[in-house]
């Protein structure tokens, strides 16, 4: 019999002769949990639709083709093909901070899975909840030093949360339940999953939800009723308290009872660079960012504080600079979800541990009912010092001499143009300090960037992702010539994507907090700082955003930048690259040098304020 015949016979099986198949009556679906044969793949891909996953940032390569096959059939899941894994990685963060879900990024082995570790990086020092899910060689291969093989495993072990190596394809649907659920509760953070290829190339079966088993993984959510109170007390006493603000704040989304908080019992708040959005900068209470490059009213502020009350924030040495002199005159209380932040740099008099929403929500009742008492605080001289350094060292700016453009404008007109709905992404270095102190955020969430880490590169891949996870929003990434340079071929993606972002350079032709520090630490001798922006002007930024598919601006004088900044709003069907043109000597100021008290800030170059004239630490309230 030939194979045509069989083929032929095979179609007309089961039909009367001379007459018309009925059609199959469907089968009905199979109940919920009932197992069904798929591959390791499938279960993969039905894994990542059960658990909600909307998009994946990834590129494929051999070990995870695989999974590769079903994501083309899947209805549920959008993959974006990026440019390189670090832009995968960096979108996924992105995603996670625009929306408050978890990122999900994919990736090969061997150098595909390497190229995460910087973005895991990131979002582990940030506390971003992010998966990464990369491809392994075959279990019979791992350890042999076979091709594109890599532990990643053990490399990302200090900078992930967890991670998984799955080695038994029924246990997919169970470890993707587990990843997902370890990146978004508790101290949020990023989660790695590895999968051998012949694991995914396996048949197993496939019943969602699996049963989950994570002994001794229950994060404290309620705080302990004692410490609470306890803070109150301390609220409702202190002369000179300061809410010490950090991200958690914001992951808590705790902000309405923040603000609640601070209403209540009238205590200054500062807002960490993680934090910035978390209560309102146009608040009267809001004496802005502290620490390195904050402004003098909050690093002061905590300097004299006889309380900090420290609401999801881990004393970073940014924030704190020389930590034997930080805040000497203060009681602390820390509250944190993570237990091993409480103490770990200063010591908490009074440690609270829980999530920032309930323990802000329990501190609002402890207040009031001190304040029913009889105690309130008595701040009038507090908030006297206080106004007194915010007129004496408002934030302000001087226009470069030789008459280029001031980047510290370019960055307060696009936030004056573009409002606080926008959401606002960084890379590092001085155009992030300057977004951070001339645009005003009003509303968690609109502000990203690399805090812990400080990766530069992160603005464009970071702006990608943010815009797919909130298409609704205007989205400006403000980056600098040398940040801009290690990642825009993700530029590429978004023109190709469908993400318009808008992306400005700010383009002072050097690499400018390492020229700013070679200025000031290292008697101006520019080592490999210049990068040819400027003289040579190489790239063209303009030439090289048209080449990627998107529109390419330049702006150099005062005069024109309204005008730039109102025709990149008016292009949405593709992204907006403006290389600004701005001077290569601006410095970020105030600052506390590295590894020096938070005493010595300087608003400016040899410009030190005297916090002890007149301070009202220094007399009896």
């Amino acid at each position: 019999m030939t194979s045509a015949t069989s083929r032929a016979r095979s179609r007309s099986a089961g039909s009367p002769a001379g007459g018309t198949a009925k059609p199959a009556a469907p089968k009905p679906a199979p109940p919920a949990g009932t197992p069904i044969r798929v591959t390791g793949a499938q279960s993969l891909v039905r894994s990542l639709e059960a658990v909600g996953v909307e998009v994946v940032f990834g590129i494929p390569g051999g070990a995870i083709l695989p999974a590769y096959d079903p994501l083309l059939d899947s209805t549920k899941l959008r993959h974006v093909l990026v440019r390189h894994e670090q832009g995968a990685g960096h979108a996924a963060t992105g995603y996670a901070q625009a929306t408050g879900k978890v990122g999900v990024c994919m990736a090969t082995s061997g150098p595909g899975a390497t190229n995460l570790v910087t973005p895991l990086a990131d979002a582990h020092m940030d506390s971003v909840p992010v998966v990464a899910i990369t491809g392994q060689q075959t279990r019979a291969l791992i350890g042999t030093d076979a091709f594109q093989e890599a532990d990643i495993c053990g490399i990302t072990l200090p900078i992930t949360k967890h991670n998984f190596l799955v080695t038994d394809p029924a246990e997919i649907p169970r470890t993707i339940a587990e990843a997902f659920h370890l990146a978004s509760t508790g101290r949020p953070g990023p989660v790695l999953v590895d999968i051998p290829k012949d694991v995914l190339q396996e048949t197993t079966s496939f019943s969602w939800p699996p049963e989950t088993r994570l002994p001794g993984y229950r994060p404290t959510l309620r705080p302990h009723g004692k410490q609470v109170r306890e803070a109150a007390r301390l609220m409702t006493r202190a002369r000179r308290p300061v809410f010490y603000v950090g991200g958690g704040v914001i992951k808590a989304k705790a902000s309405d009872a923040l603000r609640e908080l601070a209403e209540l019992t009238g205590i200054p708040v500062v807002t960490t660079l993680m934090a910035r959005g978390a209560f309102p900068d146009s608040h009267r209470q809001h004496l802005g960012m502290p620490g390195m490059h904050g402004s003098v009213a909050a690093v002061a502020a905590m300097q004299r504080a006889d309380l900090l009350i420290a609401l999801g924030a881990r004393f970073d040495d940014r924030v704190t600079g020389k930590l034997d002199s930080f805040a000497p005159d203060a009681t602390v209380v820390h509250a944190d979800i993570d237990p091993a932040e409480i103490s770990k740099n200063r010591k908490a008099d009074v440690p609270i541990v829980g999530d920032c929403k309930e323990i802000i929500t329990e501190l609002i009742s402890a207040v009031k009912a001190e304040i029913a008492a009889g105690h309130t605080a008595k701040l009038d001289d507090w908030w006297t010092q206080i106004d007194a350094w915010r007129r004496t060292y408002p934030q302000g700016y001087d226009w470069p001499k030789d008459g280029s453009l001031a980047p510290q404008y370019v960055i307060e007109r696009i936030g004056q143009i573009v409002g606080p709905d926008a959401l606002y992404v960084a890379g590092v270095g001085q155009h992030q300090m300057w977004a951070a102190q001339f645009i005003s955020y009003e509303k968690p969430g609109t502000w990203i960037n690399s805090g812990g880490l400080g990766t530069m590169g992160f603005a464009v891949p970071a702006a990608m992702g943010a815009k797919f996870g909130r298409p609704d929003k205007e989205v400006w990434a403000i980056d600098g010539d040398g940040c801009f340079q290690m990642t825009n071929q993700e530029l590429a993606t978004c023109a190709i994507e469908g993400a318009p972002i808008k992306v400005a350079v700010i383009n002072n032709g050097n690499l400018g907090m390492v020229r700013q520090w070679q200025n000031l630490f290292y008697e101006q001798r520019y080592s490999n700082t210049d990068l040819g922006t400027h003289a040579h002007r190489i790239p063209d930024f303009t030439l090289l955003a048209e080449a990627m598919g998107c529109v390419g601006l330049r702006c150099e004088t005062k005069e024109e930048v309204d005008e730039v900044i109102e025709k990149a709003r008016g292009i949405n069907d593709r992204p907006v690259v403006i290389d600004f043109v701005v001077g290569k000597d601006a410095q970020v100021w105030p600052m506390v040098a590295a590894g020096t008290s938070n005493d010595e800030i300087m608003a400016a170059r040899g410009i030190r304020p005297l916090f002890d004239d007149d301070d009202v630490s220094e007399r009896e309230l």
